[in-house]
C-alpha cells in the first residue's frame, strides 16, 4: 500500500497507522511523523492535482531507494487551529533504518517540493533555508 493524499479533514493517525499493520508479518518497523500547527492558526494552501502529483512521484522516490512495504502521506489544507495535525508521514518495512529513512526523506521533500503554502497573521510565509538544507542531503544518495 503506498497513497498519497491531499484533504481538508483531519486523518486519524492511528487508523492509518492500523492500515500499514495489517500488511503483514514482514513488516518488523512502521515510522511516523505528524506536523502539527504550533503558535497561532494556518491558512493552508495547495495547488489542487499538482499537489497529488508532486506527492505521489516524492513517494515513488523513496520507493525505489529503500526496500518499503507500504507508505502513506497525506497533507492537510484550508484554515487550521492551532494543535491541528497538518502532514502525516508514515513508512513501513522489515526494519528500521529503511523506515526512518524513507520518512526523513519524504517530510523532507514535502516540505521543499510539493506546492503547497502557508499564510499566518503576518502573511504568506517565507521557505526556509534550514528546510532546503534538509532536502539537499538527500540529493547526494
Amino acid at each position: 500500500m503506498f497513497e498519497a493524499r491531499v484533504q481538508p479533514q483531519c486523518f486519524d493517525i492511528a487508523a492509518e497507522h492500523v492500515r500499514l499493520q495489517r500488511l503483514g508479518p514482514q513488516v518488523g518497523a512502521i515510522v511516523s511523523f505528524t506536523g502539527q500547527v504550533r503558535d497561532e492558526p494556518l491558512m493552508l494552501e495547495h495547488w489542487p492535482g499538482a499537489a497529488e502529483r508532486r506527492m505521489a512521484a516524492i513517494l515513488a522516490q523513496a520507493r525505489t531507494r529503500w526496500p518499503l512495504l507500504g507508505a502513506i502521506t497525506i497533507h492537510r489544507y484550508g484554515l487550521l487551529p492551532v494543535g491541528d495535525p497538518i502532514v502525516l508521514v508514515l513508512t513501513a518495512s522489515a526494519h528500521r533504518a529503511a523506515a526512518f529513512d524513507a520518512a526523513s526523506f519524504l517530510m523532507d521533500w514535502l516540505k521543499t517540493d510539493a506546492p503547497f503554502w502557508k499564510r499566518d497573521s503576518t502573511g504568506w510565509v517565507e521557505a526556509k533555508a534550514s528546510d532546503d538544507a534538509a532536502a539537499a542531503r538527500w540529493r547526494q544518495g
